[in-house]
């Protein structure tokens, strides 16, 4: 067996390059503000995020170009700007279910902000001590490739001696903004429905006459949706989309078609005084048409039974993505133990830049610290006695442990694009939810919003542990110095926490703005602000421990789930993502995969080789990239107006739909034309790809 070379960085550990720089950490922070309120925009609508390092590395690298910044300078920045993609994750999985739960009538106060606040610091700083405790041994560990962290790292090597793409990335970014703009000008529909309705006939002695029929929708005119698409691939936008078929094309035609008879006057009444009640400036004239309107019903329908049926598939899709990765998440439990171990013994003197974290004294105090915030905040904030808060910060110190080891040696495996956030984070509010149940905690001692809370610390920990240790991977390829970039992630964690908060209120009162004026409910969990995780979380969690679970649908959500793992559906929870989704959200998702698909056929039809596949995937990742940031920025710029519900430009008062044709084709045109344009030649060397 030959014998393994040392591994040498990019940077040697005797130099002092600039690194930690407050140019390189203001931009940072800038990015971690920006991608991740574009990704809890993204996050919110479609239930998707992406990972941001790729567009912080393109990013970092353009503007310190300018400045003739150092590669550690650059990797430095990329590290910070991520993190925030992380919070936001973190954020928009757990904290909007504090409101769909009805625990926070109102979103916004400053009470809610300032706990909000403390919950994302506090699993921020928890996932990076945690990280700190298992860096070493991860990094090196030659059994986990960090595939994307790699890509990461070769992207920074290559941009010193070439273009970064950032040309891609900035043109679709302004591209996706101004799409999006004229969509609030009115320039265009953003999307386009019809309810097609047909005669059904019961019999039950006499015939009985009513209507059914079934929604037709468009897919939505979004670029961001179709770069989730593109960068999720054909296959993955497919099943998410067969989710939004069987909800709009199967199940809520099925029951209108069935309750259709039952839908007399004295239904139409007390539903027209249900929403009057809600919005008290429906006149009852108005009310009665929209309780008698069948978009309305099937909306209805989807809402109140579709949707709890897809959180139960939702929860068996995540239950067996768990599953599938028992003997990877054993085996980082265990590795887990003993790195704490190593780390704990401190035998080995570290005298090498590249190798030294932070002091374990202060890890240990960030721990601990992070211990006492979750009970002060679980015993003060929500009101729960002393033994259920004292144990819940036990079980969120252990669950948060674990999770975020197992997080970080996920990605090591697959990226953290991969990582199955979400089904940790459902584990760590289930087994809470039952701790604090068998404690004899309800919902009117404070016990959901307890279980939310640390469900929401503990996903937030995890994420940025996975994010962390694939930054600390590509510093550790390149030669960048552990303990300042995990400072650098502790100041852009508590940035993050401290701004995603509001991001959320816009986003929440814009949509209820909107939806006052289109005639909907707005506010997270509505239609255009679906939340998918955060209205799973609120169920479960009252649920469980409220007693308000609707078990019936759930169940029948959970055998649904089941009969789609026996069928060896690639991604249950995909299926049930896109049932919970508005179909014109999938759809879009949808039309992005089939605009990759189209790539991969030219790609093939024409014999590209290695080289010139890499160079195409990595042009369309930062378009889609750049798609996704544009809208999703623009959409939060327009917030405020719609806020303070200030008139806009209105172009068209009943604009054409043939517009918003031509706005789809044209962006498949751009994700299809330009990345197969710029292939290059088949003897130029391959880079490094952003899909690895």
């Amino acid at each position: 067996m030959a014998e393994q070379k040392p591994f040498v960085p990019f940077v040697p550990a005797s130099s002092n390059m600039a690194e930690f720089t407050l140019r390189a950490l203001l931009l940072g922070l800038v990015m971690a503000v920006v991608l991740g309120a574009a990704n809890a925009y993204l996050g919110l609508k479609a239930g998707m995020t992406i990972a941001a390092t790729y567009p912080a590395a393109v990013i970092g690298m353009a503007i310190l170009k300018l400045f003739k910044g150092s590669v550690l300078e650059e990797n430095f920045a990329r590290t910070v700007g991520s993190i925030g993609e992380s919070v936001a994750a973190g954020a928009i999985f757990t904290l909007p279910a504090f409101f769909i739960s009805g625990i926070w009538p109102q979103f916004f106060t400053m009470g809610h902000y300032i706990t909000s606040s403390l919950i994302l610091m506090i699993g921020g700083i928890l996932g990076i001590m945690f990280v700190a405790l298992l860096r070493r041994v991860m990094v090196e560990d030659r059994d986990l490739p960090f595939p994307e962290s790699v890509a990461a790292a070769e992207i920074h090597k290559t941009g010193r001696s070439g273009g970064t793409g950032s040309t891609y990335l900035f043109s679709a970014m302004a591209g996706g903004a101004l799409i999006k703009a004229l969509a609030e000008f009115k320039l265009f529909p953003e999307t386009w429905e019809h309810f097609v309705s047909f005669t059904k006939t019961v019999i039950t002695g006499t015939v009985i006459k009513g209507q059914g029929g079934i929604l037709v929708s468009s897919p939505g005119i979004s670029p961001a949706y179709m770069g989730v698409g593109y960068i999720i691939g054909p296959k993955l936008g497919a099943l998410n989309f067969s989710g939004g078929l069987i909800a709009w094309g199967l199940l809520t035609p099925i029951i209108l078609y069935f309750i259709t008879p039952f839908i007399d006057v004295n239904f139409i009444n007390q539903w027209a005084a249900m929403l009057m009640q809600k919005d008290p400036s429906l006149t009852l004239q108005a009310a009665t048409a929209k309780a008698g309107d069948p978009i309305v019903q099937i909306y209805a329908i989807w809402k109140f039974i579709v949707k709890p049926i897809a959180i139960g598939g939702m929860l068996m899709g995540a239950g067996f993505t768990l599953f599938k990765m028992r003997k990877s998440l054993i085996t980082g439990i265990g590795r887990s133990v003993k790195d704490v171990k190593k780390a704990a013994s401190g035998h080995e003197v570290i005298s090498d830049r590249t190798e030294k974290d932070l002091k374990f004294i202060w890890v240990m105090v960030g721990i601990v610290g992070s211990a006492i915030a979750t009970f002060l905040i679980t015993f003060f904030i929500f009101q729960t006695a002393f033994l259920p808060a004292f144990v819940a910060a036990t079980v969120l110190i252990v669950l948060a442990f674990f999770f975020a080891a197992i997080s970080g040696y996920l990605v090591g495996i697959m990226g953290s694009s991969n990582n199955p956030i979400s089904g940790l984070t459902l584990t760590a509010l289930v087994v809470t939810a039952l701790i604090m149940v068998i404690m004899g905690v309800d919902a009117k001692s404070g016990g959901v919003a307890a279980v939310l809370g640390v469900a929401a610390i503990v996903c937030v920990a995890a994420a940025v542990a996975g994010e962390m240790l694939q930054d600390l991977k590509a510093g550790h390829i390149l030669g960048g110095t552990p303990w300042k970039m995990q400072i650098g992630d502790i100041i852009g964690v508590v940035l993050s926490a401290a701004v995603m908060f509001f991001v959320l209120d816009f986003l929440n009162q814009a949509d209820i703005a909107q939806g006052l004026k289109e005639g909907y409910q707005g506010g997270f969990g509505s239609p255009k602000l679906s939340a998918p995780q955060a209205g799973l979380m609120a169920m479960l969690a009252k649920g469980i421990v409220g007693g308000e679970m609707a078990w019936p649908l759930i169940i029948v959500g959970m055998l649904m789930g089941l009969a789609f793992i026996l069928m060896q559906v690639k991604s249950p929870m995909l299926v049930s993502v896109g049932m919970y989704l508005p179909l014109e959200t999938t759809f879009a998702i949808f039309l992005g995969g089939l605009v990759k698909g189209v790539v991969d056929m030219f790609i093939a039809k024409r014999g590209y080789n290695e080289g010139q596949k890499a160079r195409v995937e990595n042009i369309g990742v930062l378009l889609a990239a750049g798609f996704i940031a544009g809208e999703a920025l623009t959409g939060l710029a327009f917030a405020p107006f719609k806020i303070a519900k200030v008139d806009l430009l209105v172009i068209f008062s009943n604009p054409p739909f043939a517009i918003s044709a031509l706005i789809l084709i044209l962006i498949a045109y751009v994700m299809i034309q330009i990345p197969l344009k710029h292939a290059g030649n088949p003897d130029d060397p391959a880079p490094p790809s952003a899909m690895m």
